[in-house]
């Protein structure tokens, strides 16, 4: 489903400001005003592509501030988002706050789909343990891998 323009036009300002609070480390502020750009979404939010891109912005502040368990909850909302489910970031984020929150299960299952879609390059600058997670999983070369 789209949003008109004028909202659309709120939400990416309301953004705009969220992100400015997070550049100057004014974490609760930069929640406050994601929830508030994802408040002018109706229901159900997940009908939105728009509701993806918030819904990854909470998961990602809740991410970077250790906040593992409400970051995958954001991060499961993004992947029920259109496109969400083979947007390769969210399934992959998805999978490091389950990691993190001891799901090793149900980590494996997204850090592998997001492998399948965009290969190892997502691992890349990222912590050895999220890899470690799917490794045995796939038949890969060692020696070959620019990750290890």
């Amino acid at each position: 489903m789209q949003l008109g323009k004028s909202y659309i036009e709120d939400i990416e300002r309301i953004c705009r400001a969220a992100d400015d609070y997070v550049a100057e480390g004014n974490n609760d502020e930069a929640y406050r005003k994601y929830k508030e750009a994802l408040d002018i979404i109706p229901e159900p939010k997940t009908a939105y592509e728009t509701a993806t891109w918030i819904f990854v912005s909470i998961g990602d502040l809740y991410f970077k501030t250790g906040r593992y368990d409400l970051a995958k909850d954001y991060f499961y909302e993004a992947k029920e988002c259109p496109n969400g489910v083979s947007n390769p970031y969210v399934l992959f984020r998805l999978g490091q706050s389950l990691v993190e929150t001891n799901d090793e299960k149900d980590a494996k299952e997204f850090l592998l789909r997001a492998y399948m879609l965009v290969g190892d390059d997502i691992f890349w600058d990222e912590d050895e343990k999220y890899y470690n997670v799917i490794k045995e999983m796939i038949k890969i070369d060692e020696t070959d891998s620019d990750i290890l």
